[in-house]
């Protein structure tokens, strides 16, 4: 098989078109329509950026006794699964929809006692002849009411069956092309997951600054309880932000690594990452138990950008180290 049909196939399993591809070399569309139609050949810089972008060797491309799938036997493991790009960009899908489920179940539990607070705000304030038992009973009611679907986001995300082969301890391996595509969205969504990342630590920490700033300046019960519902949903926001885009990093470097996500990884960095996907669930249950034991709603707020700060502290310490 001579270059140009080996750039023709290799383009054409990508999905890519000719401006695409050419794009990506740095050439114009008609300079890849030239190799294609055997008019022109690349030249060396051109053949080693080709070698890169389709993940071949450069002697791939330029004998034309190796033929792809003399190419693949030869390059493929025994015992390892094959992974296409359609594969792979599945997975990542799959991971995507249930970072959505999880992000909202958190959510919802974090903003749990948001009905709660606010009701006992209009009770503070005699709106609606509304009383403080009446505020708690109904507020309690609320809580209970949105932590149940919160969960059933939990369960929903658990049962969903995952069908690649990607999943699970199986052991696979990239067809070629494919690093070199994940790892340019990689690349494309790193500076996009770092401004997320930031934002929404940004919304843990400032969390607590409106209602400290009420504490402060007014100290009124009503206003105090107003700015408790505004933390909460600053840090569920916060949390809404994060969980997707860090699953979807997380998803890209696992493609990337071919599962092998600890290679290379502190201790401190896998422990931290280990308790990442239960972290917020668990502090909910944590404030809620607290809360209720002590009914002390003033105090225990200061769950919320404590264990934000935690969790940061112990993503930042763990990436030092490695």
């Amino acid at each position: 098989m001579i270059l140009a049909d080996k750039i023709i196939r290799l383009r054409k399993q990508l999905g890519w078109s000719q401006e695409e591809l050419a794009e990506k070399v740095g050439v114009s569309r008609q300079s890849v329509s030239k190799w294609e139609s055997t008019n022109s050949i690349p030249d060396l810089n051109k053949i080693i950026k080709l070698a890169g972008i389709f993940d071949v060797s450069t002697d791939f491309l330029l004998k034309d006794d190796i033929d792809s799938a003399d190419y693949l036997s030869e390059n493929k493991e025994p015992g390892l699964t094959q992974v296409s790009l359609e594969q792979a960009l599945a997975y990542v899908d799959i991971k995507m929809a249930a970072a959505g489920s999880i992000a909202k179940g958190v959510a919802l539990c974090v903003c749990s006692a948001v009905p709660l607070f606010f009701l006992l705000a209009l009770a503070e304030t005699g709106q609606l002849n509304l009383t403080g038992d009446k505020a708690v009973a109904f507020g309690i009611v609320g809580l209970l009411v949105m932590i149940s679907i919160g969960v059933s986001f939990f369960i929903k995300t658990h049962q969903s069956v995952i069908d690649s082969p990607l999943t699970g301890d199986n052991p696979f391996e990239l067809s070629f092309g494919v690093h070199g595509v994940i790892n340019e969205k990689l690349q494309n969504f790193t500076g996009t997951y770092h401004k997320r990342l930031s934002l929404g630590i940004s919304l843990f920490i400032f969390s607590v600054m409106p209602l400290l700033l009420v504490a402060i300046l007014s100290g009124k019960p009503d206003a105090t309880l107003m700015m408790l519902v505004m933390l909460f949903f600053m840090v569920a926001i916060g949390i809404y932000i994060i969980i997707p885009a860090s699953t979807k990093f997380e998803a890209y470097n696992y493609i990337l690594k071919e599962g092998d996500l600890d290679a290379g990884k502190s201790r401190s960095t896998r422990h931290a990452e280990k308790l990442a996907p239960v972290y917020w669930p668990l502090l909910v249950a944590i404030y809620l138990g607290w809360s209720f034991w002590t009914m002390n709603w003033g105090v225990t707020w200061i769950i919320w950008p404590v264990g934000a700060v935690s969790l940061h502290g112990k993503f930042c310490a763990g990436k030092a180290v490695s």
